[in-house]
């Protein structure tokens, strides 16, 4: 899908199609009553017979509309003016791209004059992107017979003013997209097929694609450093765990890097604490957190960001065996703090503990960790939040404001000392798991002890990385919020 911005009036705009929007009054958007004036009133005329009510989710595909340079015009329905906003417009969007995703045309124009409160152009550009990225997303790889891929090929935007952001935003969206869709594909791929090797070895491609440093730490090499954390999640498992560093260096050597941080258990069974059966193939998708940061580097280097980043992996699967780390045992992590693991289950945060203690050799400014890393985070915040706990408040704002531009959001909750005492062990320095109160919240508190030497957030997107049901799939989360935060940073540089 290749986009790019158009200028011009809309009914000079020569397409395949060309999408305008109609409010629930019946009333044309500001580029559909240019469209209604060139061609004298015929899109207004039909609209007041009823074929067009404006109501959100309608579409109306008109041919050979006179003295109009496009060969159709798309009719979209907006709903009601004055409740016209963020999620309307993003709505309005899909519903547009799929409307046309079963004719012949390839291309289209999508005008965009229809007004978001507090939003400028470069803002509708790039959700308008992400949206129409969304909607075309096909996983058919596994499949032995594949549709032919029809429907739209190019995608251009006719915005309502010729701001140079524009051609920034249409640009930078469209890296967005490219990595939403590497991280989809990494977690729709079933994982026998993507294991950690394969994890590994996609890294290994994207960083020759991108001119990215890259290093893949073996089972001996975490032996050796004393990550013995991670290395009792790998026990019960015949693959071999990884640690993954990509490291992106888009300013000089002396800037300190953000590190990302992701969580990249490729199936997680609970090992000896063993998940119930149903939507067990859903823990596939366990490794998003590690997808996340392999789509959000791809998108740092396609926009070529004037900033440092590394990209730290840990990834293994969870296994139930006669190898397998049971509850009850203790092991000593990277930072030499001893853990009880009560639960195999709650693995994540012990793969994550080691590599956060390794990221410290980075001297990095910011760590964020990204990871679906616990149920009751969904049963928190659902699936359209993801949950954001952090260590500096200052991080906390930067990362929430992200989320908001990005249309990407996230929610802060609390990670007090107060939540500690849960993590309590008799017999080691804390135990894996704090009991079933407020569980997300006690298990970022692990993780907080080892994040002292550094700024640090931790976002679990346990309902936001993936759908279930019949649009069952990776979502392709947080990559906005991330690239959203990275452009930030990189944007003061200048």
């Amino acid at each position: 899908m290749e986009f790019s911005i158009k200028t011009g009036t809309p009914e000079r705009a020569r397409a395949g199609c060309i999408m305008v929007g109609v409010y629930q009054a019946r009333k044309l958007s500001a580029a559909g009553a240019a469209l209604d004036r060139a061609c004298g009133g015929r899109l207004s005329a039909i609209i007041k017979r009823g074929d067009m009510p404006g109501h959100a989710g309608s579409t109306l595909l008109l041919h050979d509309v006179p003295r109009i340079a496009a060969e159709r015009v798309l009719l979209i329905g907006l709903g009601p003016e004055s409740e016209f906003g963020e999620r309307q417009f993003c709505a309005a969007v899909g519903h547009a791209v799929r409307a046309l995703a079963h004719t012949g045309v390839t291309d289209a124009v999508l005008c965009l004059s229809a007004r978001v409160k507090d939003r400028d152009s470069a803002w509708l550009i790039t959700q308008a992107t992400l949206v129409a990225a969304d909607a075309l997303y096909r996983f058919d790889r596994m499949k032995s017979k594949r549709k032919e891929r029809v429907g739209l090929r190019t995608l251009a935007f006719l915005p309502s003013n010729s701001a140079r952001a524009n051609a920034t935003a249409v640009t930078r969206a469209a890296a967005i997209a490219h990595g939403m869709a590497l991280t989809r594909d990494l977690g729709n791929l079933p994982s026998n097929v993507c294991t950690p090797t394969y994890l590994a070895n996609a890294a290994r491609t994207l960083a020759k694609e991108h001119k990215l440093a890259v290093q893949v730490l073996q089972r001996k090499d975490m032996e050796k450093l004393g990550m013995g954390s991670l290395l009792s999640v790998a026990r019960g498992s015949s693959e071999p765990p990884q640690l993954i560093v990509l490291r992106y260096n888009g300013a000089g050597r002396n800037e300190k890097p953000v590190a990302l941080v992701g969580k990249g258990v490729t199936f997680d069974t609970g090992g000896i604490s063993l998940k119930p059966a149903p939507e067990m193939d859903e823990m596939k998708f366990d490794m998003c957190g590690a997808a996340s940061v392999l789509g959000t580097l791809k998108a740092v280097a396609e926009m070529r960001l004037p900033i440092n980043v590394v990209g730290v992996i840990p990834t293994t699967e969870n296994m139930p065996s006669g190898t397998a780390t049971k509850p009850g045992d203790i092991v000593t992590s990277l930072s030499g703090q001893t853990i009880e693991i009560l639960n195999t289950d709650a693995e994540g945060r012990l793969i994550l503990c080691d590599a956060l203690t390794y990221t410290e050799r980075f001297k990095p400014d910011t760590v964020i960790d990204i990871a679906t890393l616990t149920g009751a985070c969904v049963i928190a915040l659902g699936h359209v939040a993801s949950g954001m706990f952090a260590n500096d408040d200052a991080l906390a704002r930067e990362l929430l404001a992200a989320g908001q531009e990005a249309h990407d959001r996230a929610w802060q909750l609390p990670l007090w000392d107060d939540y500690q005492e849960q993590l309590h062990s008799n017999f080691a320095d804390f135990a894996n798991i704090g009991g079933r109160p407020a569980g997300s919240i006690t298990a970022a508190c692990f993780l907080a002890r080892f994040t002292k030497k550094f700024r640090w957030a931790h976002i679990d997107i346990a309902g936001t990385a993936w759908k279930s049901g019949k649009q069952k799939g990776a979502t392709g989360r947080p990559v906005p919020l991330l690239t959203q935060f990275l452009i930030t940073r990189a944007s003061r540089r200048g």
